[in-house]
């Protein structure tokens, strides 16, 4: 009789455990360097899927971050990448999109799915394939974030200008932050704006950039050129703030994505 009280205590409990939610990040290096601190030469420890999962163990996630990739890249390679049934979708793109310079086209490439050639039409792409896969998914769409000077850790010559200008094609990358909240304005799906409200901002990015022997704060290093081929590279450790790199967070910067996922998770 032990035995059997036993074992229907235990169903019970077992039975009223909730199962873990499954959460798919989709985005590109920021999310993709969550598993891949080596390749910061450990500058960074763990990622923001990490640190949201270490707070909330009832979610369990899956990295689809791609190095490089846009939002076009993830729209045309949707159904090859492995992207399964989730109760949780976050796509944080966009960024790659604008130092590329596709351009972000209007509500109406969004509206009338007018394919893949613009970023719009990009995000309704990934949009309708995240739906078919779970209607009733959650999905959280993250502006990208400001942007420093960026000079990869690893080759001088892989280097981007900040968000302080437009790029090559003369668009801002707060219009396409602009662009996503009115997408999620019309789906009706959570808005993460990055962007203005991460406390990620151009003043912090980096406590300094190295510029001819100079250790340069925000805004002087921007009026300074660096050269590539002739300058030390710019960011040393000491320089980490925000990002280590002028780009990719830092174990702070992803602490501050963290800070703004956290309420919106635990309400699922």
């Amino acid at each position: 009789m032990k035995y059997l009280i036993s074992a229907i205590l235990i169903l019970l409990i077992t039975s009223f455990t909730p199962r873990p939610l499954t959460w798919i990040a989709i985005g590109d290096s920021i999310t993709y360097l969550n598993e891949h601190p080596n390749e910061t030469d450990h500058r960074i420890t763990k990622g923001y899927m990490t640190m949201v999962t270490e707070k909330l163990p009832g979610i369990q996630y899956q990295n689809q971050g791609h190095n490089g990739w846009t939002s076009g890249g993830i729209a045309e390679q949707f159904d090859k990448l492995g992207i399964g049934k989730a109760d949780i979708y976050s796509i944080f793109l966009g960024t790659n999109d604008w130092w590329q310079g596709r351009p972000l086209g209007t509500m109406s490439d969004y509206s009338s799915n007018s394919g893949n050639g613009t970023v719009c039409g990009s995000f309704r792409i990934i949009i309708d394939k995240i739906r078919a896969l779970n209607p009733s998914a959650h999905i959280i769409l993250m502006a990208p974030l400001q942007r420093g000077d960026f000079v990869y850790l690893h080759n001088n010559h892989n280097n981007a200008w900040g968000s302080y200008k437009p790029n090559k094609n003369g668009q801002s990358l707060e219009s396409f932050v602009s662009a996503l909240d009115s997408i999620a304005q019309k789906e009706k799906i959570t808005f993460v704006d990055l962007y203005h409200k991460s406390g990620i901002t151009l003043k912090n990015m980096v406590k300094f950039k190295l510029v001819k022997d100079q250790r340069l704060q925000w805004p002087a290093w921007k009026d300074i050129p660096w050269n590539p081929d002739t300058d030390a590279y710019p960011y040393p450790p000491e320089a980490i703030n925000m990002t280590y790199d002028g780009l990719h967070p830092s174990d702070k910067g992803y602490a501050a994505i963290t800070k703004m996922l956290i309420p919106i998770m635990k309400r699922y």
